[in-house]
């Protein structure tokens, strides 16, 4: 996956403080200690203690489970299951993926489970990556009131960390294990990304449903990316051949971007647009093929004003 950079940090108040920062590399989480081979189980359905962790974004996740446990007892041993029992979020992804994308009678959840859980061990940037990811969707999708709902039921941020776990693989060598999860993730989820994609932190695939990456394609910090899009190539040349989308990006619903174009930092691809031409920083495209729109350059925006992260796809006087 790409590099998550610590360029700078939020200074501004409400939710957007807690933001991915203290996920990237030189901030230890748990995701950095090892996790147990097993996870302890409740003392009875419903009945699971949150106890802190040291990992704000664990701790808060789970005492979301408890709550909804709390009022819904139809969801006691759901969340039991996957979230209350679990020890970390690194062993809760990797039970919740494997009984996703498991065979029955063919690829036992078991074995899909130390797959995932290894891969996740060996990277522990997977880790801090996912939680940035959490985060990003608390912050930027209405729809989302709790973390705890996503990491159950968006299968963006679910597709994501089984590519995370699969690109893990592919950096290891493990090609095959990696095509699998490729595979399960794209038949279960609606969406196909190549294991060799590299995508970095704190990223919202808002929707999701068709989005295809391909194998060369690089997606830099805080982008956001609604359902349909393809990030992909133009033909049969080998080689770098897909896509490059810098930081604080946003990309439309059933946007194209196709071939080894630019998406400059802070920019903005219109729903449907094509595009074929690298697009500068700070700017928006739009239309088939894709051209810029607006009248002046745009002020320079500070990273938790850019798009990827406000979500907002108007535009003004400004290219914005």
């Amino acid at each position: 996956m790409a590099a998550c950079v610590d360029k700078w940090h939020p200074t501004h108040a409400g939710r957007l403080s807690s933001a991915i920062y203290r996920y990237l590399p030189d901030r230890a989480t748990t995701a950095d200690r090892a996790m147990p081979a097993a996870a302890p189980a409740p003392a009875s359905a419903g009945s699971c203690c949150v106890r802190g962790s040291g990992d704000d974004v664990w701790d808060e996740l789970r005492a979301e489970a408890q709550a909804d446990a709390d009022a819904e007892p139809i969801l006691r041993k759901f969340y039991g299951d996957l979230v209350l029992s679990r020890p970390s979020l690194e062993a809760a992804l990797a039970a919740h993926l494997s009984a996703k994308l498991c065979v029955p009678g063919a690829l036992p959840q078991d074995a899909l489970r130390d797959l995932f859980a290894g891969a996740l061990a060996a990277h522990p940037e997977a880790g801090r990556a996912a939680r940035a990811d959490l985060l990003a969707a608390r912050d930027r999708d209405p729809a989302c009131g709790r973390m705890v709902h996503c990491f159950l039921y968006y299968k963006g941020f679910l597709a994501l960390q089984a590519h995370r776990a699969a690109h893990a693989l592919w950096a290891d060598g493990r090609a095959a294990a990696a095509l699998l999860l490729q595979s399960r993730a794209s038949e279960v989820f609606g969406v196909d990304i190549h294991p060799g994609a590299r995508i970095g932190c704190g990223i919202l695939f808002d929707h999701a449903t068709g989005v295809v990456i391909g194998e060369t394609a690089v997606v830099g910090n805080d982008v956001s990316i609604l359902h349909g899009v393809t990030l992909g190539g133009t033909g049969k040349e080998s080689g770098d051949r897909h896509p490059k989308v810098g930081d604080g990006v946003l990309i439309g619903a059933g946007a194209s971007v196709l071939g080894n174009v630019h998406i400059g930092a802070g920019a903005k691809i219109g729903a449907g647009a094509v595009v074929l031409r690298d697009v500068p920083e700070g700017t928006t495209a739009v239309g088939n093929p894709a051209k810029a729109i607006g009248k002046k350059a745009a002020p320079q925006r500070r990273p938790e004003e850019q798009p990827g992260v406000t979500m907002e796809q108007g535009w003004s006087d400004y290219v914005i």
